[in-house]
């Protein structure tokens, strides 16, 4: 059984198979511009984010129904369990499902078909955070937010992801302070295309908890120091770093110099069917490229735990720990 952790950057709709993919095609009669599975891996070929996007938002035509939504995220749930992930806290991109035509409520209803039950059913506890698409307009993550009040039972908190680059944090101010008001939790994509400086209005500006990738922090010392000081977590994906050309090779990759600068840095996929690994998967990647001996591991999974939004079970969170503390790599 692999470290047991927990996964804190995981895109929902990043976990679509081409298998699924093209299951989904022909139940919902869909016709995708590939001839086959082979086809589209092949077009899992990316120069930068915006490229990843394009077929990311593109092979979205598939999801429908409520069981399109169950179907994906138990596929997901099942690869994270066997991976050695106990706790997931998952993303999704409403604002993208509602411009085609697919109501929030089918999405949400779809996806907790799956998580309502995935103790039971997979051993892992899980947490829904519905993210604003910042490339579209702040109004509209506004009216997604006040679509989302029928389901804030199911919906832990908001994050910010799609294109970083000219979309600045404090676009997004009012409806972080709107959903701060809820009890919502906040995280936000920062630092990865983007400049150190979006790291720090995420956090100023939009009062985030969590920093989503937060690798470009290390070009700026004093934002390191603070990072440290107030315990920040950073959920670094490593795999999609490289596929996304954010670093070039996994050599390259800044994970030990982060560890060894005291930041609070956790392993994470991002969107593992594109991007060439899930979450063990990038355990593994780093541990080889990098040379993380054990200790190093254990950290990555205690830092984990520590880092998710589990504040409302603590006892949860130390039964979690203590199975890091236990693990015997063997």
């Amino acid at each position: 059984m692999p470290l047991p952790k927990a996964e804190l950057h995981l895109h929902i709709e990043g976990t679509l198979e081409p298998e699924l993919a093209f299951a989904l095609a022909a139940r919902n009669g869909v016709e995708l511009p590939y001839a086959d599975t082979d086809a589209l891996r092949e077009a899992y070929r990316f120069s930068d984010l915006q490229s990843f996007l394009n077929l990311y938002y593109g092979l979205m035509a598939v999801l429908r129904t409520e069981r399109d939504f169950e179907d994906l995220a138990n596929a997901y749930l099942a690869r994270a369990a066997a991976q050695g992930v106990r706790h997931a806290e998952i993303f999704f991109d409403p604002q993208a499902h509602i411009a085609r035509g697919v109501a929030l409520g089918t999405v949400v209803e779809g996806l907790w078909a799956a998580l309502g039950s995935s103790e039971e059913n997979h051993g892992v506890s899980t947490r829904l955070i519905m993210c604003f698409l910042r490339d579209e307009s702040a109004d509209s993550a506004r009216e997604t937010l006040e679509a989302a009040r029928p389901y804030l039972d199911r919906i832990t908190g908001v994050g910010l992801d799609s294109a970083e680059v000219g979309h600045p944090p404090v676009k997004f101010r009012e409806v972080y302070e709107a959903a701060a008001a809820l009890g919502l939790r906040r995280v936000a994509h920062a630092g990865e295309e983007g400049p150190p400086q979006y790291i720090t209005d995420s956090l100023d500006l939009l009062g985030v908890e969590r920093i989503d990738h937060g690798l470009r922090c290390m070009e700026d010392p004093e934002l390191v120091a603070r990072l440290v000081r107030e315990r920040v977590p950073l959920t670094l994906c490593p795999l999609s770093n490289v596929r996304l050309r954010a670093v070039d090779t996994l050599a390259d990759h800044p994970l030990p110099a982060m560890l060894d600068a005291g930041l609070l840095c956790t392993v994470n996929s991002d969107d593992p069917a594109y991007f060439g690994g899930y979450v063990d998967d990038n355990f593994t990647a780093v541990r080889s490229a990098l040379g993380l001996d054990e200790q190093r591991l254990r950290e990555l999974a205690r830092n984990s735990f520590l880092a998710a939004f589990l504040a409302d079970d603590e006892e949860r969170r130390a039964r979690y720990l203590a199975e890091v503390e236990a693990y015997d790599f063997g």
